[in-house]
């Protein structure tokens, strides 16, 4: 389910399991419906980038507007670290001095978490009845060392029973645009054999294409999350709705701008 911004296509994808919480909002958006210009155009929201703050902070100002009646949430994100750390949220911190790590949760109304990516898989959980979300940010290293696991134990602490929990994976790069070597597959294969399942042969001899968005599915499922969906959109792929690590490397470019996937409780 796609919702637009005034003047704008494609500006936030909904996932149906989460549609429906009540008292959640929630939505996975494009870089579509900001003011940035050039190669962070235009909803850039990432901190870190080389983008002017004050556009990148009216961006993050246009999201919370979308998901929450102005003034009533505050939008926090991380410094992100590519690992296996989680943390529960009371209160929110300067956007210029986020915590490091790659998942949150919290049971406060009006605080929007929100994770930031550029082909990295951007994930949203929810307990509805226990009033607990969750939000990771699951790139190969962090899905790998456990985010998955450590999100849906933070929401646990807070309450949450993962039978509960219903799970998004938001847009990501696919399997069809994610070359690998084989260094990269065996830290896989290493740690658990039935990864190999994630892997289908690449079109170069010792490269195989790695499916990171099946790969976090199947840590939500075994971390008994029975409520998983996938959106199944590469951003590798789709220029003018994504921001894409690996498609600027590929094309040389000086920088590129961060998507952000939020949630909230509702005051």
């Amino acid at each position: 389910m796609a919702q637009k911004m005034p003047g704008q296509h494609r500006a936030m994808i909904t996932a149906a399991n989460l549609t429906g919480a009540h008292g959640v909002s929630h939505g996975f958006f494009t870089r579509q419906g900001g003011v940035s210009t050039g190669i962070y155009a235009s909803l850039n929201c990432g901190p870190g980038s080389g983008d002017a703050r004050e556009a990148v902070m009216e961006n993050r100002r246009r999201v919370l507007s979308t998901l929450a009646n102005e003034g009533s949430a505050t939008l926090v994100t991380l410094y992100q670290i590519h690992s296996g750390e989680a943390l529960c949220v009371e209160t929110p911190w300067p956007v210029d001095d986020p915590p490091k790590a790659d998942a949150m949760a919290t049971r406060v109304p009006g605080l929007a978490l929100g994770i930031l990516t550029a082909d990295c898989a951007p994930v949203l959980l929810a307990d509805e009845k226990a009033g607990v979300i969750g939000a990771a940010h699951a790139g190969w290293r962090g899905a790998l060392s456990g985010i998955i696991d450590g999100v849906v134990a933070s929401m646990e602490t807070l309450g949450a029973d993962r039978a509960r929990i219903a799970a998004a994976i938001g847009p990501c790069i696919s399997q069809h645009s994610y070359e690998v070597g084989d260094g990269f597959r065996t830290q896989f294969l290493d740690s658990d054999p039935v990864s190999e399942r994630f892997f289908a042969a690449g079109g170069r001899a010792a490269h195989w294409q790695f499916d990171l968005e099946a790969y976090v599915a199947g840590r939500l499922k075994r971390a008994a999350v029975t409520s998983v969906l996938p959106l199944g959109i590469c951003t590798y792929a789709q220029q003018s709705d994504y921001f894409s690590f690996r498609r600027t490397t590929h094309r040389g470019e000086p920088g590129y701008g961060r998507q952000i996937s939020a949630i909230l409780l509702k005051t």
